[in-house]
């Protein structure tokens, strides 16, 4: 598996510090959506290795950051761009649409 977890501890050195582009899934274990669309954020994390890092932080066991970044409902995806937060989503996609709006931010 290519996704790391990610905690509010470590969210400024795995994501804010990170050269490059972060893929943030804020998820939650009782969130049938968030685990919907896991498999898919996996392949894209694959797909586009070395473009893009693909993290999951679930929000029950870090509520800080999400509250920091507004996040309202799951599953929330967030873009990170060498720390800057580019593109916001909520909800679940296909793949395929997953994949074009991540290309599209990145």
């Amino acid at each position: 598996m290519s996704t790391q977890t990610v905690t509010d501890a470590s969210f400024e050195a795995d994501v804010l510090a990170h050269k490059g582009a972060v893929l943030v899934d804020f998820w939650a274990e009782w969130c049938a959506p968030c685990k919907m669309i896991a498999p898919a954020l996996e392949e894209i994390g694959q797909q586009l290795a070395g473009k893009l890092s693909v993290v999951k932080m679930n929000i029950d066991e870090n509520p800080a950051t999400p509250m920091k970044y507004g996040v309202q409902a799951i599953p929330t995806l967030i873009l990170f761009e060498n720390g800057q937060a580019k593109a916001k989503r909520q909800g679940a996609l296909p793949k395929g649409q997953l994949m074009q709006w991540v290309q599209g931010a990145l």
